[in-house]
């Protein structure tokens, strides 16, 4: 059985993907793993492939939940993109975006902000 947090970051997510995809996204991956390494969404689109993060909580909320993808997160979110575009197949470049998603559930409705070209990995 699955607990009131993972649940609320499923329904989260499910938003996110649907979302992603009313703006002509292709939902590649979902919840792609290498080791301990995590990504939420891969979507591509005619820009390129997104790396997406998906914070979500339920109102009310002290902090918007996109204020907790820290430096911390971002660089493992990196290391995980880095490791999925090794596996991945492509004939061709694409840009690489990394883009953060908030949603906030109230009741039984969603506030979705979206946050494209969130941040620049740094490579120190």
């Amino acid at each position: 059985m699955k607990d009131g947090r993972s649940e609320t970051g499923k329904k989260g997510e499910d938003a996110a993907a649907q979302y992603l995809e009313s703006l002509g996204h292709r939902i590649l991956d979902r919840n792609w793993r290498s080791g301990h390494l995590e990504i939420d969404i891969v979507s591509e689109d005619i820009l390129g492939i997104h790396f997406v993060e998906v914070k979500t909580r339920t109102a009310p909320v002290p902090a918007l939940p996109e204020e907790n993808v820290t430096f911390a997160k971002q660089k493992k979110i990196t290391a995980a993109a880095g490791r999925y575009l090794m596996k991945a197949r492509s004939d061709r470049a694409k840009e690489v975006f990394f883009d953060v998603i908030g949603v906030v559930i109230d009741g039984e409705r969603n506030t979705i902000t979206y946050y494209p070209q969130a941040y620049i990995p740094i490579y120190v």
